[in-house]
């Protein structure tokens, strides 16, 4: 999960952080209280009482009393202790697989034993992603429901050696001309997997011998990475029914919030043109020419196209392997990132006229998809108030003096300053008055159907980030285990406030309705979508007792094939390009 960077300049107003951005002059939409965007004034605090300002950072002060001791909670904390070798071993197995998006066979499969080990039924295929599972349990009157979420995708190109600070991949592709790096969980998935899971159980441990009414589910998530597996799955209603929704995602400090994130429309583009040779590559339609051209248009856009709330990036994904040999498609990706659905798409709407240009440019032919598109994410004040006042029961993560020392080695080889892994308890504050922009996460489309709590604990040491070999190096280190474990502790004494706390529940409903009461969430996926799924291998079928392919999922898909012709260069001249002899 790419979670939102928290910008929060020091010291300035709302009316210097606004002259600072240019904004106040230049009318750029990046405040609810200039633009009127509804999803952006949703998540300002402007949505809780709109005669008022946002609250002061400065004055802020976070209630203390809203985490309660109790012996559910001991009970909780206490079968995490006792079983941490369990989730360790989990969290190390799913990081030895090291899967991409959509194709989690094994790491979903160890998830989903672990629950099931431990009293929670398993149904597949939750919005017809064979990896995707719903697993529940339940106690007494079954309210309220509760629900958790677990991820378990890695990156391309991030392999690493666990607990080693230099870069160092675990899986190295040979080739002469283009080596590469394998999958790596550079975004700490495996962990985040892990310790929901451990949650969940300890939660349901704590029900079973405290006798609490409620129930537990754990949303077993596909393709975060990608933006693909909640938003699909909130759109087919599989979240349905939730009173409250418990989050987390490895970070590099121990923190919460009710901050907001980017909005996001990712979209592939396919050139198709005609074959070529290096020596004679006249009278061809040059896909690879395609990808370039619209890579270089689209780059234009950022000086005078984008906000400072807005990101842009890309990847070309297939074109040319040999300098000699034309390719008859080249396909490149982007993510387009705003701070609304309605400011991502026009972003989005600009980068396809720009392949829209590259394509007429280049005389090739243009294929393009929607893979995926969030809403950026609604928090909830009361909800990170009470995930904030837990935080603080349980304590910080501790580090050995080794840890520290391997975060300060990974600091040191990434150019930054040598402060170890973070080991206090951020404060709780408001949202910086002006949004700046920063990741996406498909738990937004969660976030606008159910309250939702947030929360990072610090996985990697300060000046490293996610989606880096760095990343995957602490995963599955001691460090990285220290700080999963606290995560599970933290994610499962919230929850047995939530059970046990109908007042709470109540002002966190209440707070999410008035957020929500001027804007209705739709799914930025078409009812036509496709799912952007692989086939999965006929011993993950079996285990799971599904049957392939999905319902309403026609395959194999429909091919993108080039039937393109060479271009017409005109009539052929004459020898030596001589008028005729009268």
């Amino acid at each position: 999960m790419c979670e939102t960077d928290r910008l929060e300049p020091p010291g300035l107003s709302r009316r210097d952080m606004l002259g600072l951005l240019g904004a106040a002059g230049a009318g750029l939409a990046v405040t609810p209280a200039l633009t009127g965007d509804p999803a952006l004034a949703a998540a300002s605090d402007l949505a809780l009482d709109p005669k008022t300002q946002p609250a002061d950072p400065g004055n802020y002060e976070a209630p203390t009393n809203l985490a309660v001791d109790s012996q559910a909670k001991d009970a909780a904390i206490s079968w995490i202790d006792r079983h941490s070798d369990d989730i360790i071993g989990l969290n190390d197995r799913i990081w030895e697989f090291a899967e991409p998006s959509l194709a989690e066979w094994n790491s979903s499969w160890a998830e989903a034993q672990f629950l099931a080990a431990n009293g929670f039924r398993i149904q597949w295929g939750a919005g017809g992603m064979p990896t995707a599972f719903v697993a529940t349990f339940s106690n007494g009157t079954g309210k309220p429901v509760i629900g958790f979420s677990g991820e378990y995708d890695a990156l391309p190109g991030l392999s690493q050696e666990k607990g080693k600070p230099q870069h160092s991949p675990l899986v190295y592709n040979h080739d002469p001309y283009a080596p590469s790096y394998g999958f790596g969980h550079g975004c700490g998935h495996n962990a985040l997997g892990a310790a929901a899971a451990a949650a969940a159980v300890a939660t349901a441990a704590a029900m079973r011998a405290r006798n609490l009414d409620g129930t537990v589910k754990f949303f077993g998530s596909t393709a975060e990475e990608q933006l693909v597996g909640k938003s699909v799955s909130v759109k087919a209603g599989v979240y349905d029914g939730l009173d409250a929704f418990v989050d987390w995602h490895p970070a590099s400090s121990n923190t919460t919030g009710w901050g907001s994130s980017n909005a996001m429309y990712s979209v592939a583009f396919h050139f198709l043109g005609t074959d070529g040779h290096g020596g004679s590559p006249l009278g061809t339609r040059a896909t690879q020419d395609a990808v370039t051209a619209m890579a270089m248009l689209t780059e234009f856009l950022r000086e005078s196209d984008q906000a400072p709330s807005s990101r842009m990036h890309y990847a070309i994904r297939e074109t040319g392997k040999a300098p000699n040999v034309f390719p008859t498609l080249s396909s490149i990706w982007y993510f387009a990132r705003e701070g609304s659905p309605a400011r991502a798409k026009i972003l989005m709407d600009k980068i396809t006229k720009c392949a829209e240009a590259a394509a007429m440019a280049t005389g090739t032919r243009l294929q393009h998809r929607l893979m995926a598109g969030v809403w950026n994410q609604l928090g909830n004040k009361r909800g990170a108030e009470l995930m904030h006042a837990n935080m603080l029961q349980v304590g910080p993560p501790t580090f050995a003096p080794a840890d520290q020392a391997f975060g300060k080695a990974l600091q040191r080889s990434n150019g930054a300053p040598e402060t170890g892994f973070a080991d206090k308890i951020n404060e709780l504050n408001p949202p910086a008055p002006v949004f700046l922009g920063g990741g996406s996460t498909d738990v937004a489309d969660i976030s606008w159907r159910v309250p939702t709590i947030s929360m990072g604990t610090a996985h990697q040491p300060g000046g490293t980030k996610n989606h880096s070999w760095h990343h995957t190096a602490t995963a599955a280190s001691h460090a990285g285990h220290v700080t999963t474990l606290a995560a599970a502790k933290y994610l499962a004494a919230t929850t047995v406030d939530l059970l046990t706390q109908p007042k709470i529940v109540a002002e966190m409903k209440d707070e999410f309705a008035r957020r929500t009461a001027k804007i209705k969430w739709k799914s930025l996926l078409p009812d036509d979508y496709q799912l952007p799924l692989y086939e999965p291998p006929k011993w993950f079928l079996e285990r799971t007792r599904q049957s392939w392919p999905p319902r309403g999922v026609t395959w194999p898909p429909k091919r993108v094939v080039s039937t393109e012709t060479a271009p017409d260069l005109g009539p052929e001249l004459p020898p030596s390009n001589l008028p005729p002899l009268d």
